[in-house]
């Protein structure tokens, strides 16, 4: 019998519409119940207007209840921005850090892994401008301007091109888990 698995994603309003739902959608297909929290309940709405419900705030967040934690990018005024400036949403990236659980993360989603002092001495990638290589290098971490970088248990990608490399990666990581 496969292990049922858990998935965990944090976001805010104005995030990168497909870095959310791909994997989103992806995840569902396989059978994974997933939750996309925010820092509050209510709607919120991707940057090219498709929009869902919040059921579900960082605070309402048990770590050691998921498998696999999810961090989509957007603009760095929007989701990007408001994730890593979260005290809870740094506390949930160091929970799965500090438990060796799949973390993955595409354009400015890294941020908030440099923001919770996660990466030094990781390899991982993100979106090229913006400042995003500059903080994860200030971070520790070890940018590689690549479609995906795998480090362990880190998957990180650069922008919405790189989704198809992304979740090719982030589903041998979860295969992993249903071993």
């Amino acid at each position: 019998m496969q292990k049922s698995i858990k998935a965990l994603i944090l976001t805010a309003d104005k995030f990168e519409d497909m870095e959310l739902f791909f994997p989103y959608f992806r995840l569902l297909e396989e059978g994974i119940e997933v939750d996309i929290t925010a820092p509050k309940k209510g709607h919120v709405e991707g940057e090219h207007g498709y929009g869902l419900e919040i059921e579900k705030t960082f605070e309402d967040v048990v770590p050691g209840n998921y498998d696999i934690l999810f961090v989509p990018g957007g603009s760095p005024s929007g989701a990007p921005s408001v994730v890593r400036k979260d005290p809870k949403a740094q506390t949930i990236a160091k929970a799965f850090f500090n438990s060796n659980k799949p973390v993955c993360s595409i354009c400015h989603g890294p941020w908030l892994l440099a923001s919770a002092n996660v990466i030094k001495g990781r390899h991982l990638t993100s979106f090229w401008y913006d400042g995003v290589p500059e903080d994860i290098k200030k971070a520790g971490g070890i940018y590689e301007d690549k479609e995906v970088v795998v480090d362990g248990n880190l998957v990180t990608s650069r922008s919405p091109g790189d989704l198809p490399a992304f979740m090719r990666e982030t589903m041998r990581l979860i295969n992993k888990i249903k071993e």
